[in-house]
């Protein structure tokens, strides 16, 4: 059986892939910075290499001996300089597909982002033939750039130049695109940060009544790479994943909160919450904070904007459908936050 190396092993949704394949009985090696703890992949039998995606000879010797490369690895944050996103995202995909060629290794699986299609506000629900459009235009953004372009930007740049790369020394390479990702091990994607302010009970926070939100349960998403590994796609390939149909954030947040037993917090109108929001992120810039403020241009578009996505691909492809209802997915992830002292 073949034998897989995956780069961001140690996060939130790289945990859950190698899980995932542990599961299958898939030989699985993980990638892992030095001095990176190592909690999410306790249990799991797997071998640890040591290396840094900006650095090509570390990826080759650790790919040596593998066959499939899973690049999983990436700055997701909506707060930093370009550069740091651009050295990750981009440099680092490239240094990945140039050791998969240099180790003889000619299957990848590359993590993108649904964000690369836009996620702009609109009823238009967005395919792998829609054009890229990673750019968010924020009031102010040509004269004080939301960091959060800064990641979209980059994983859409990053997606080209793989495709090319793919292209030019014949790889099978297969992205991935997932939506909003939430389950066990997520604290910084949006969903347990909502918990906690609900917990801390703050009677009001952005957010609408109608708007809908794709998202997946991590676990699901997981199984989209065994199922990506196990059909062996050749040539290039764009995969949307996330749940068969987008929910309405509104219900998303409530089932959240009911699951931890706590009061939703109401829903704070946008203009009211967004000059809240400029006003932060422009102090912290100024400031040069390390870490973002509460609320940013970005983060609070998100609790208003129309978010959908065809997942069709992926089921004809790959034969996908998310095993795990809503309800499902929240109930066990609102279970490991519990279990953890987190909520």
């Amino acid at each position: 059986m073949s034998k897989v190396m995956i780069t961001g092993a140690t996060g939130f949704i790289g945990s859950h892939i190698a899980r995932a394949f542990c599961e299958s009985l898939v030989s699985v090696g993980c990638l892992v910075r030095e001095g990176s703890s190592l909690a999410n992949l306790e249990g799991l039998p797997v071998e640890i290499k040591t290396g840094d995606i900006k650095n090509i000879g570390d990826l080759t010797k650790a790919f040596a001996g593998y066959d499939w490369v899973i690049h999983n690895a990436a700055k997701v944050s909506d707060w930093g300089n370009y550069d740091e996103f651009y050295q990750t995202n981009v440099t680092g995909t490239i240094n990945v597909l140039t050791a998969c060629v240099q180790a003889g290794i000619k299957n990848v699986l590359i993590t993108g982002s649904n964000s690369v299609y836009g996620e702009e506000n609109t009823l238009l629900v967005k395919d792998e033939t829609s054009p890229y459009n990673s750019h968010y235009q924020y009031f102010g953004d040509r004269f004080f750039p939301c960091k959060l372009n800064f990641y979209r930007d980059t994983k859409a740049l990053a997606k080209k130049e793989a495709l090319e790369f793919a292209g030019a020394f014949d790889l099978n390479l297969t992205i991935l695109e997932p939506v909003w990702v939430y389950g066990e091990m997520e604290l910084n994607g949006g969903f347990y940060e909502y918990l906690k302010t609900a917990k801390a009970r703050i009677p009001l926070v952005p957010g609408a009544k109608q708007n809908k939100f794709h998202v997946i349960y991590a676990g699901d998403l997981a199984r989209a790479y065994v199922l990506a590994y196990t059909k062996h796609l050749t040539g290039v390939n764009c995969i949307l994943v996330g749940n068969e149909q987008a929910e309405s954030m509104d219900r998303i947040y409530r089932l959240f909160c009911s699951e931890a037993g706590l009061k939703k917090p109401g829903n704070l109108p946008k203009p009211l919450s967004y000059p809240i929001a400029l006003l932060m992120e422009l102090l912290y810039t100024v400031v040069k904070a390390q870490s973002p403020p509460l609320l940013t241009r970005g983060r609070v578009n998100m609790f208003y904007d129309n978010l959908e996505v065809s997942v069709a691909k992926a089921e004809q492809l790959l034969g996908f459908r998310n095993a795990y209802s809503l309800e499902e997915g929240i109930k066990k992830t609102v279970l490991w936050y519990k279990e953890q002292g987190l909520i």
